[in-house]
């Protein structure tokens, strides 16, 4: 009775979430339609997928999509002439699980419905290339491309309850807010052999753990940087600051964000990246950024090719001179 109520729940979901999204799949076959880079420009439009209530980067305000990952999928979409279309991404157990519901095969509640390209997919080989216990590689049916940030975890502090953050350990005395089931709250719950896990405190989201700091329940609240950065310019969080301490022992401290596209799809993949590596190069995406009250660093896949001063410029930061 349970399986069939999470069943009807979701389903539920699915309708209300996705009622006003385009269906262009085939309703006889009940299967996606097979988008290619020639059918995208015909169509005049560009399906973008994007996780839903998820700040700062895809979000709703009054009904209309918001945030640094929807801005980008709009200039994708004016690059390429067409229009742009929102496609919400309700998050599955595991990022696979999302590549194969919007991506290239579909979910079974909505068989029908893909997008065209998803973003905020890490763009990491080894996952990229992840293989099973057999050898078959475990991605083989999606496109992991165009890095469009570099991404970090960052920490905010109340400078009322603490003078500074050099350290993590401070959080063997000070609580501190994390999302639940995040890699900060495994962090902060396993690291320095479990001194700190009785100071960690579990929350919705970042907003929630900002919330609670304002409150005075935590002293700090560990995030991406992007969350941390769109909390600290809300007026009434006006009173915290980015504390500038390393993670020890988190394995990745930062990490290029991209997009993902169907196998198949590889011309489409070419158009996306070409308009992507010109929004980083010629400092328009950290325009986009900084309009957002968000930092922009430029990921690595660009930094192993590009000079300190086409860096500097695709950052916005002042240039000496030529």
């Amino acid at each position: 009775m349970k399986a069939l109520s999470g069943v009807i729940i979701l389903l539920l979901v699915f309708q209300l979430a996705f009622a006003r999204e385009v269906d262009d799949g085939d309703p006889l076959l009940n299967r996606p339609a097979d988008r290619t880079y020639d059918i995208i420009i015909e169509s005049g439009y560009l399906k973008v997928g994007v996780y839903e209530n998820f700040p700062p980067y895809s979000y709703q305000v009054n009904g209309e999509p918001r945030g640094i990952d929807v801005e980008i999928g709009k200039r994708i979409a004016r690059e390429l002439g067409v229009e742009f279309r929102v496609h919400w991404i309700v998050p599955d157990e595991n990022l696979g699980d999302d590549l194969r519901n919007n991506v290239w095969k579909g979910h079974y509640l909505a068989k029908r419905r893909l997008a065209d390209v998803m973003m905020r997919v890490p763009y990491d080989k080894e996952y990229a290339y992840m293989q099973d216990s057999t050898g078959e590689y475990i991605n083989e049916q999606v496109v992991l491309f165009g890095p469009y940030q570099q991404e970090t975890w960052q920490i905010a502090f109340d400078p009322e309850k603490l003078d500074s953050v050099a350290t993590v350990a401070v959080f063997q005395y000070h609580p501190i807010g994390v999302e639940i089931d995040t890699l900060p709250d495994f962090y902060l719950t396993s690291g320095l052999q479990g001194r700190m896990r009785e100071k960690v405190r579990h929350y919705p989201n970042v907003t929630s753990a900002f919330e609670a700091m304002r409150a005075g329940e935590v002293s700090a609240v560990m995030g991406m940087r992007a969350e941390i950065d769109h909390e600290l310019a809300k007026p009434e969080n006006a009173a915290f600051e980015p504390a500038s301490n390393g993670f020890p022992g988190i394995g990745k401290q930062v990490w290029d964000v991209g997009m993902a596209i169907k196998h198949t799809h590889r011309q489409l993949g070419y158009a996306l990246e070409e308009i992507i590596g010109n929004l980083v190069k010629t400092g328009e995406l950290d325009t986009v950024f900084a309009n957002l009250d968000l930092q922009f660093s430029v990921p690595q896949y660009y930094r192993e090719f590009l000079s300190e001063e086409a860096i500097a410029r695709a950052e916005g930061k002042p240039q000496g001179p030529q």
